[in-house]
């Protein structure tokens, strides 16, 4: 099969497309789904550059993102027949457990994500448990469809479940145009939330005025964006904040956040090596609350939201696969606005 693999850590460069990988085969509990779209995020940067504790079998496939349909069953496997249109939640879990038996997948003991730890989507076939899978429903695109599972449960399980975003609420979302907050812009005003977006530039500022935010601080022409923050709350800061920039804009959205507040994280793009001033933790009674991917039960509920229009995953733009180093491109050089795709079949 086609497949875009690496061989060793390092630089772009080090990927390479080829024509002959050994097709997966599934084995009991797993499927096959043939790749129509994969979908690009940060995270494959960080699995291709590597670091210690990442033990990967070479070659190794990226991606965990895909829209597809199911081309064979392993063993043991029910409820789903060759052709139909699927996706999947790319978090990866035992089943066995104490975490698992809770419903808490995402803290599994053996917890994985596809493209991370296991063989991903960035070939014309994918393994995935079955217990995973959604089905596309039939009105919907496949390439929206490959570009919400990753960002969308992570976004929900960050913002719903881990962060208890409530109706009435200020949400500020610190950064527009990645995959991730594109979707939590749209997921605070489904709860019902105040939306405040810091974008880097006029035209990512419009875009997210376009998704439903409610204020937007341009960075571009704002240097100051926290004291912007503090006047648009009335001197009051943000009951939430998400930040998943990390080390350049961690000290200024802490102080972003009202008595009582939270302040969420799923990454650090600029560095893990943030600064937290504790007093402001004890001062202003805050919480930092990090997660990680979402459990199955959020995947089900987020992509219910997906597939009835009332989240819709952002595509910046669409290459072929043989054009990866253009798509790897337009990732790294933060001017895109949502999701990139890569066309496999």
């Amino acid at each position: 099969m086609r497949a875009i693999v690496f061989y060793q850590h390092g630089g772009p460069e080090v990927l390479q497309l080829h024509q002959d990988i050994s097709t997966p085969q599934p084995g009991p509990g797993e499927v096959l789904v043939r790749v129509r779209y994969a979908a690009l995020n940060r995270l494959d940067d960080f699995v291709r550059t590597g670091w210690r504790g990442l033990n990967l079998t070479f070659p190794h496939i990226l991606g965990s993102d895909f829209s597809g349909t199911v081309t064979k069953l392993g063993e043991g496997v029910t409820g789903w027949a060759e052709g139909q249109r699927v996706v999947a939640n790319p978090t990866l879990w035992c089943g066995a457990c104490p975490a698992c038996l809770a419903g808490r997948q995402n803290q599994c003991d053996h917890f994985a994500i596809l493209g991370e730890h296991v063989p991903g989507s960035y070939a014309e076939f994918v393994r995935v448990p079955a217990r995973n899978l959604l089905a596309i429903p039939g009105h919907y695109p496949d390439d929206l469809a490959a570009a919400a599972p990753l960002v969308a449960v992570t976004a929900w399980h960050m913002l719903v479940t881990a962060g208890n975003v409530r109706p009435g609420e200020t949400v500020l979302v610190v950064g527009a145009g990645g995959g991730v907050n594109s979707m939590a812009i749209q997921i605070a005003r489904l709860a019902g939330a105040t939306v405040c977006v810091v974008a880097g530039n006029a035209e990512k500022a419009e875009k997210a005025r376009v998704l439903g935010a409610n204020c937007v601080i341009d960075r571009s022409a704002e240097a100051n964006w926290g004291k912007a923050v503090w006047d648009a709350t009335g001197r009051r800061g943000a009951d939430i904040v998400v930040d998943n920039v990390g080390e350049a804009t961690w000290a200024t959205s802490l102080r972003s956040l009202a008595r009582g507040g939270r302040l969420l994280t799923v990454g650090g793009t600029t560095g893990y090596n943030a600064t937290t001033p504790v007093n402001l933790l004890f001062g202003r009674h805050l919480r930092i609350i990090g997660a990680t991917m979402g459990t199955q039960a959020d995947f089900e509920a987020v992509m219910a939201q997906v597939f009835t229009g009332k989240l819709e995953p952002v595509i910046d733009q669409v290459f072929p696969m043989a054009e990866y180093p253009a798509a790897l491109a337009r990732m790294q050089s933060g001017e895109g606005f949502g999701k990139i795709l890569l066309k496999v079949a």
